[in-house]
């Protein structure tokens, strides 16, 4: 039903494709992250979620929306679009043909993270599946315990005399810390790309605590006290010199690995991922029923192999997705 070709994953029967990657006369886009959603494509169609943020980057394009699980015919091919609980408005795609079913996964994670639609597997014949975090050292924590730590290591900075200035992703992991962190401990302060997704996702009706941007007119002491959440480029950055002495956090599944938090120069590092883990992946993979699974952006070889050796017909699809970047300013979360 679905073919892999240089500008992304084709459905030759309906004619469009999903979250491709060079420009295309029609497109699905599983949710608004730069890697998925690129622009220059003739026409969109995406979660109502996902629209506010795709218009906001991409600016005046030809977007239709769909709810979530509401059919609709393409060319003969039902589409669907399901929640993938990856930040708010991720879809899971589904295809239907003469009884056939594909399920593209777009990115996903089981866990409930108060914010996003939670994920919900789907049964499928065929699976196409990210596997950003497909190694067993992968293995989250759950989230209440995790936004703790943000929230003593928070506390603990201000006593110092410190800004906790936490790198966390524009849309989605900012947000997700946003929803689930005791605002009282002090005020929240945004950059504005942030902000502006936070207006984005509050005129949709998700609840925020009040945040206000940093701006050029502040000095050192509107920062007393204050969490700063930026995303990861703008840590060590000449953004940050207003704020004066400061404490710099870092939110991904990467920091899992001593490494990468060595490299990103954080002083402190929260593992916190809106990707599956190892047993995410497996778990979701399983519920879908699928006799084949694909896999993309990851650690591809490696989950491929453990996927045949559980009986799956598992392949690897080369795709440019980015999944969760060690090193990205801005991809992903």
């Amino acid at each position: 039903m679905l073919a892999f070709t240089e500008r992304g994953i084709y459905c030759p029967a309906g004619d469009f494709h999903i979250d491709p990657w060079r420009p295309v006369d029609r497109a699905l886009i599983t949710h608004a992250h730069a890697d998925h959603a690129r622009p220059g494509h003739g026409h969109y169609l995406c979660t109502e979620g996902s629209a506010p943020v795709l218009r906001h980057r991409l600016g005046d394009v030809a977007l239709d929306t769909l709810g979530y699980g509401a059919p609709l015919d393409i060319n003969g091919i039902t589409v669907s679009f399901h929640p993938a609980g990856h930040v708010p408005g991720s879809a899971q795609i589904r295809l239907e043909h003469r009884g056939e079913v594909w399920v593209v996964s777009g990115d996903y994670k089981p866990e409930d993270d108060g914010l996003s639609t939670p994920f919900a597997p789907l049964r499928c014949h065929a699976f196409i599946s990210e596997c950003t975090f497909g190694l067993p050292v992968f293995t989250w924590r759950p989230q209440a315990e995790v936004v703790a730590e943000i929230e003593a290591w928070w506390r603990a900075t201000a006593a110092e005399g410190r800004v906790a200035v936490l790198g966390a992703y524009a849309l989605g992991k900012a947000q997700r810390v946003l929803a689930n962190i005791d605002a009282g401990i002090g005020p929240i302060l945004t950059h504005g790309a942030v902000e502006n997704t936070n207006a984005l996702l509050r005129a949709q009706g998700l609840a925020l605590p009040e945040t206000a941007p940093v701006t050029d007119a502040m000095t050192r002491k509107d920062f007393a006290g204050a969490l700063v959440i930026a995303p990861p480029g703008a840590l060590g950055s000449a953004w940050m010199r207003r704020m004066g002495p400061a404490s710099t956090g870092m939110v991904s599944g990467w920091m899992a690995l001593r490494g990468v938090r060595r490299r990103r120069a954080a002083d402190r590092g929260f593992v916190l991922s809106d990707h599956a883990d190892w047993a995410g992946l497996n778990a979701a993979i399983a519920a879908t029923g699928a006799e084949r699974v694909y896999v993309t952006h990851g650690y591809t070889a490696i989950y491929a192999r453990w996927l045949a050796e559980q009986g799956y017909d598992a392949r690897i699809v080369e795709t440019e997705f980015t999944g969760e970047e060690i090193d990205s300013g801005e991809a992903e979360a």
